[in-house]
């Protein structure tokens, strides 16, 4: 799907203002398959059997089969925002700061899809060439139409040519909150 624009406003960090509480972006959908459930059961030592196990999880499971991991839906937030191209023009690319606020309000059934609508909450510049973003990101299901998953998401935007900083510096003002112009 991806960005969605405001009438005569450019999609450029500079200029973000105008798309403070708007819906920005909304993902492709994507698919939670069997595969995808199991390889991050694997990856994060997380092999629940209500996820990894469809006979007990069919026998089992208060949600009648295998359901996603609620950490799966939050990781894939990075993928499904990247195909919401929610990251503005003038940006180089993003530091995760964290989230607030997570809630899985919702199971993710095996073989449903998932994708992702964005609400800008805040852009405020944080010295030259870096600007702290904060976004509503819910994940919604297709199948069930309801949200699986909501947060709010805070990412310090970089534009490496203006920031003048270091990789090193540039990671440090990013822990520390390191306002200098």
């Amino acid at each position: 799907m991806g960005r969605i624009l405001v009438d005569g406003a450019p999609y450029h960090i500079e200029t973000f203002q105008p798309y403070v509480g708007r819906l920005v972006g909304v993902s492709d959908w994507l698919e939670i398959d069997q595969k995808r459930i199991t390889e991050f059961g694997h990856a994060t030592n997380d092999m629940n059997l209500i996820h990894v196990d469809p006979d007990f999880a069919r026998a089992n499971s208060p949600f009648g089969g295998v359901v996603a991991h609620g950490f799966l839906t939050l990781a894939l937030l990075t993928h499904l925002s990247q195909s919401a191209q929610m990251v503005p023009d003038g940006v180089d690319y993003g530091i995760n700061l964290g989230f607030e606020r997570v809630r899985f309000l919702a199971p993710v059934p095996v073989d449903s899809f998932i994708r992702m609508k964005a609400t800008v909450l805040g852009c405020e510049a944080r010295g030259p060439g870096r600007w702290t973003f904060k976004s509503r990101c819910n994940i919604e299901v297709k199948e069930t139409a309801k949200v699986a998953l909501s947060a709010i998401w805070t990412v310090l935007f970089v534009n490496a040519r203006k920031s003048g900083m270091t990789g090193a510096e540039l990671a440090a003002a990013a822990v520390t909150g390191d306002n200098r112009s």
